[in-house]
């Protein structure tokens, strides 16, 4: 018996309709990557497992496609890219104009539960900005990431982005009496917040950061309203007046961009919570129906821990798979209907080596076209060439080959008129 071989769970098939779909998101992601001067660049899929732990920690082991290769050496299928780039440019980087803009859209794998939005492999568009720590960059990647789903068709009434600044959250804290020692656990409790009972929320902020209700109250209060009532409240401290003025500078960049409208400050945003260093962001899509399609933020110390120099620097990454379901709910996705430029159709064999030979012109021009692969009556042509999506239908017969020429069929109307061959090829009309 033939065996049956099913898709691993939480892998896809492209078949020509998705791989459409797939291809389209691609040329927009780079497209947009390289009106704003960035390289595109890769690595391989199969990295180091140690350069993973050292970002994200032995936790992160249970979430990777990792084994020991042949060589004895602990490996991993590759779960971001941010540390490759990082590895790349650790070796590199000192001998490269700053800053540098770099793109790439790699296939990604983590071995995790799947659910909707969330799957064993994916592809990223990947995008930053290294070496450089004007406030600038900042909105520069924030910009290209909205400019990346505009050009898809999503408007501002399709998506946001969420702002934030760590530094700021970081200010807030000690403003209120929170020290370094429990700041990780304290914006441990703030990614939650919007996902938790308020109650719950103070009594985490107490219990695990050690602050007083009244100070948990406060920071609640803050996190629920906007820059406003953050320097109305603490006009004494310069620590949060000058992250807060970075903040103010990097949304008065977007909106100068015309991307205000896609903005919005929620200081409840924090994101890696070991990882990022300042200004972060997730994109979600307004009715909040699937996860976060994008995200990114500022990373200044991630080049130290894989041996590099001390670099700043600034990114994102935005996944297919949410993308994907929400350009097809908003029906943006491309027309993946088949179609070609030409069909052949040769009445009998002995037209067939002329049909060949314009076929092959025609492709060397850069026109798509096809023909039957054997003989057949030329209604059976045309069906074919009815079902492959032909535009024209050029039909050689033994009368018009002699006179150097062939009936040219327009598939849609149904006009038929006669051509010269030559002319055919050489004005392609």
């Amino acid at each position: 018996m033939a065996k049956g071989f099913r898709r691993l769970p939480g892998f896809r098939d492209f078949a020509p309709e998705d791989f459409a779909a797939r291809a389209h998101v691609f040329e927009v992601w780079r497209r947009v990557s390289r009106c704003y001067g960035f390289a595109e660049y890769d690595g391989p899929p199969l990295e180091p497992l140690d350069l993973y732990v050292e970002k994200s920690g032995r936790e992160i082991v249970g979430q990777l496609y990792s084994f020991r290769d042949k060589g004895e050496r602990d490996v991993s299928l590759r779960p971001e890219m941010t540390p490759s780039l990082a590895r790349i440019l650790a070796e590199r980087s000192r001998s490269l104009p700053k800053p540098i803009r770099w793109f790439s859209v790699p296939q990604l794998f983590r071995y995790e539960r799947q659910q909707r939005g969330r799957l064993r492999e994916h592809f990223q568009w990947n995008v930053d900005i290294v070496g450089e720590e004007a406030v600038a960059a900042d909105a520069e990647i924030l910009a290209v990431a909205l400019d990346g789903l505009r050009e898809l068709g999503l408007t501002d009434t399709d998506v946001r982005a969420r702002v934030s600044d760590r530094r700021l959250l970081t200010a807030l804290l000690r403003a209120l009496g929170v020290g370094e020692a429990q700041t990780l656990d304290a914006f441990t409790v703030i990614d939650k917040l919007e996902f938790e009972d308020p109650e719950r929320s103070r009594e985490r902020l107490a219990n695990e950061v050690g602050m007083s209700p009244e100070g948990a109250a406060e920071l609640l209060s803050l996190l629920a309203g906007g820059l406003g009532d953050v320097s109305a409240r603490f006009p004494g401290r310069a620590d949060v007046t000058e992250a807060e003025a970075r903040l103010r500078e990097y949304v008065a960049m977007l909106e100068a961009m015309g991307l205000g409208a896609y903005v919005e400050l929620d200081l409840r945003i924090v994101r890696g919570l070991a990882y990022y260093t300042g200004i972060v962001f997730e994109i979600f899509d307004r009715r909040r129906g699937l996860r976060a399609i994008c995200g990114g933020g500022r990373y200044d110390r991630l080049f130290e821990l894989v041996g590099g120099s001390p670099l700043p620097a600034v990114g994102f990454g935005m996944g297919d798979v949410v993308l994907t379901e929400l350009l097809r709910e908003h029906a943006l996705l491309p027309d993946a209907t088949r179609s070609v430029d030409y069909y052949v159709v040769p009445v009998s064999a002995e037209e067939r080596p002329r049909a060949l030979e314009l076929a092959h012109a025609l492709r060397v021009r850069g026109r798509s076209v096809t023909y039957s692969l054997r003989q057949q009556s030329v209604g059976k042509q045309f069906k074919m060439a009815a079902a492959q999506g032909a535009r024209r239908v050029i039909v050689l017969g033994p009368a018009e080959l002699e006179r150097g020429m062939a009936v040219l069929r327009d598939m849609t109307s149904g006009e038929e008129c006669d051509v010269d061959l030559e002319e055919l090829v050489e004005d392609d009309r």
